[in-house]
């Protein structure tokens, strides 16, 4: 496959050659969603290659049996699988009763285009099929984002060198099988499938979670840009409907026919009204026609992009790279539906299933504070929030007690259903993430207020954890965690893991520090949940006890802390030493192999010195960078944007910037080899972040304030972008020779740069 065939342009994803080692690669990377569905780039036409089907529903989901030799207590019954849904693209084309087929044709003239400036997909090809006759193919197609239940396709075929019959056979399918599917199940039952003059829908519902998703199509063709009416031949089967249209042609003519597609679920419907609300939805989109939704398309990207662009000049790969992130990840969410959430792969692929991993609470919550109002960040917890009762229950089945929780590293509906033992048992550091998240979103919108109606019951539940979690070692005469895994999954089974130390010590007092306020200032609130967690002083101070007296490994030879006990018994061979042809070592080497190494998948010390870098000197910022970054092989999504951001704040810009690529990248240029699975959704906010809080240097200092310290590659002339903090819009403009700020809104705004205060008016420029 070739890594590098994604040409650089500022606003889209264009491919200028069809290669079908890339065909699976192109298919994560221009999938379309709109926060509620979307799906992989497949191709409307038939295709005899290798090639990954995908179109997904946001929240519907199926419990596959989970695959296992053994079974322990607690360990999870299903893997939630983002469910493959019944797919709507498809039209099979015929050309004189031959079967187009990109796998069998002579292609040329090949263009593909992922738009994200106005939010559609469209492709280009000339075709010689192996009859010999030569079609040129345009089509286009959209998921709209102001009607979310609706997708539209225009497909034309224009006949070159014959004449003759295209025929049109646009289907439904509900015969969808997961390509992850443990035991090659269907997950989808067929209920009923309805035929119309021209429109039609398939009425399906989930085994076991019971899902009920009618999917409909409405058909318009046209010849030479006219409408036309041709007579329709109808296949229904068990799982799928097809319509047939045959159109006769002259030498040069163009045949296009337009399918507009829905979506629609139990979610969102009572099951009695499903059939009528898609098929009313189709004729809606198909009234509307596809060149207006495709104007109500630029205006609602336009309005997004207002407040979510990064502007970079001088580096169309950077700027390519960034816009691609933010793209991809108001695709996979918009923040309008609190039963929604972001999960690793959106909706680009089916790897890693699950709606919601600790990536939410700790990468995308500051994209989505920064770029839209603060409600999006607050339903995101309100997700946690309301999971609550779930995360209680999978703690008690590890033998926790006493209301702990214990939220899941993979979830649907808040049970646990990861299977790996050494993550879903061991990785417990996700629990200070949910907390995290919280004190994020406090600070930033200074909605103090979130703590006592929802915040503070979850932070009882986590502390009561951590508590629980720690026991007394007589040999340190200090609290340690043992058994568990950090974020650098390349280590399992570690004592006193840093990263999960800190943040237990950390969860315990910030839960106490908000207790007492709530005490203080919300005096019903705390009645409340006192009487509803039975929590007393005493409990209180036995956390405390365990948080003041916290175990930590730190290398007096290095003056570092170990990522864990043991981590000094490793031979230190930093990454540049070893060969590419052995890289990615996940790939490359035995599982074995790896967890003896001193290799780091991610940020793991350094994660916490990212979440608390206010607890940290500069000197010991670096030292902990110089010991860690070069044994750290970034094969987790999650590792760049990190390394980045702290370079900036240690000001290693070549560093910041050599990394910021990297995560800007990861999936344009495939650093992981795997994009074919999907695009890694969730680390894309962390490449927000590189830019905002690494370059931009911003955080919200302890008064409160927003404060910056801008640096620039040197690379770029200039970059800017746009907070929206508290109510107010601030956009921020940096170049090699200064920082200027401008703000929209109605109230001054005091902010730090470089140490120094200054106050920005509304609409008037200030530059630093």
């Amino acid at each position: 496959m070739n890594k590098n065939y994604i040409v650089p342009n500022e606003w889209s994803i264009i491919e200028e050659v069809f290669d079908v080692e890339n065909v699976k690669a192109s298919e994560s990377l221009f999938s379309i969603g709109n926060g509620a569905m979307g799906q992989r780039a497949n191709f409307e036409e038939d295709y005899s290659g290798e090639t990954l089907q995908g179109s997904y529903i946001g929240g519907v989901y199926y419990p596959d049996k989970t695959r296992v030799g053994w079974w322990k207590n607690g360990y999870p019954e299903y893997f939630a699988k983002v469910l493959n849904a019944p797919n709507w693209i498809g039209i099979h084309v015929q050309i004189n009763n031959t079967n187009l087929d990109l796998n069998l044709c002579k292609v040329s003239n090949f263009r593909r285009e992922l738009n994200m400036k106005e939010g559609w997909l469209s492709r280009s090809f000339n075709a010689i099929l192996q009859t010999g006759e030569e079609i040129r193919v345009e089509a286009k197609r959209l998921i709209s984002v102001e009607l979310n239940e609706v997708g539209a396709i225009e497909y034309s075929v224009k006949a070159v060198n014959f004449s003759g019959e295209i025929t049109f056979s646009p289907y439904l399918d509900a015969g969808i099988v997961n390509e992850d599917a443990n035991y090659d199940e269907y997950f989808w039952e067929t209920l009923k499938l309805v035929e119309g003059k021209k429109n039609g829908c398939i009425y399906a519902k989930t085994l076991k979670t019971e899902f009920h998703v009618v999917t409909a199509m409405e058909i318009l063709l046209k010849l030479n840009n006219k409408k036309i009416s041709a007579p329709q031949k109808t296949k229904i089967e068990e799982k799928s409907i097809t319509y047939t249209y045959k159109i006769n042609v002259l030498e040069g003519d163009t045949a296009t026919i337009y399918k507009y597609g829905s979506y629609v679920s139990s979610l969102n419907y009572n099951n009695d009204e499903l059939i009528d609300a898609c098929l009313q939805n189709v004729k809606e989109a198909s009234l509307i026609g596809f060149k207006k939704l495709l104007k109500l398309q630029e205006q609602s990207w336009a309005e997004i992009w207002q407040t979510a662009d990064i502007i970079i000049e001088g580096d169309v790969k950077a700027q390519q790279g960034i816009r691609f992130n933010i793209f991809q990840l108001n695709q996979t969410y918009m923040g309008t539906d609190a039963r929604l959430n972001i999960g690793p792969k959106g909706f680009t692929g089916e790897k890693y299933g699950g709606s919601t991993y600790w990536d939410t609470e700790a990468y995308c919550i500051p994209f989505y504070m920064g770029t839209k109002n603060s409600d999006v960040a607050k339903n995101l917890l309100l997700y946690r929030y309301n999971q609550l009762d779930k995360a209680i229950e999978n703690a008690e089945k590890l033998g926790f007690k006493n209301g702990a929780a214990l939220y899941p590293m993979v979830t649907m509906n808040g049970e646990e259903c990861h299977n790996e033992w050494e993550i879903t048992f061991e990785e417990i550091h996700r629990n200070g993430a949910m907390i995290y998240g919280i004190y994020n979103y406090v600070n930033y919108t200074q909605d103090f207020d979130y703590i006592p109606k929802f915040g503070l019951e979850v932070m009882i539940a986590v502390a009561r954890f951590w508590h629980q979690r720690a026991n007394f070692s007589a040999a340190k005469n200090q609290y340690v965690i043992l058994g568990v895994t950090g974020p650098n999954e390349y280590e399992n089974n570690v004592n006193n893991n840093f990263y999960t130390n800190y943040l237990a010590k950390w969860c315990i007092e910030y839960a106490v520090e908000c207790i007492n306020k709530v005490q203080e200032q919300f005096e019903d609130d705390f009645n409340r949940v006192m009487v509803k967690t039975k929590l007393t002083k005493t409990e209180t101070d036995k956390w405390m006890n365990v948080a003041d007296n916290m175990y930590f490994p730190f290398s007096e030879k290095h003056n570092v802390y170990l990522q864990q006990d043991n981590f000094l018994d490793k031979e230190l061979i930093p990454v540049s030493e070893l060969p590419k042809s052995e890289r990615p070592i996940n790939q490359k080497w035995s599982w074995d192999r790896i967890l003896r190494s001193c290799y780091i998948k991610q940020a793991d010390v350094l994660q916490g010195m990212f979440f608390f870098e206010n607890k940290f000197s500069k000197e010991e910022l670096e030292r902990h960078f110089d010991f860690y970054e070069p044994l750290t092989v970034h094969e987790s999504s999650l590792s760049p944007c990190v390394h980045s951001i702290l370079a900036a704040s240690i000001d290693r810009m070549p560093k910041a910037y050599e990394q910021y690529v990297r995560t800007s990248r990861l999936d344009l240029d495939d650093y992981n080899h795997e994009v074919d699975e999907g695009c890694h959704i969730t680390s894309m906010a962390g490449t927000w972040m590189s830019i905002v809080q690494g370059f931009g240097g911003m955080r919200v200092n302890e008064s409160g304030n927003l404060s910056f310290n801008p640096q620039i590659p040197e690379q770029w002339k200039s970059y800017s972008f746009t907070i929206n903090f508290r109510n107010q819009t601030l956009k921020v403009r940096v170049n090699q020779s200064g920082t200027t700020f401008e703000l929209d809104g109605t109230l001054d705004l005091a902010i730090q740069v470089n140490k120094k205060l200054i106050t920005v008016t509304p609409n008037k420029l200030v530059t630093v």
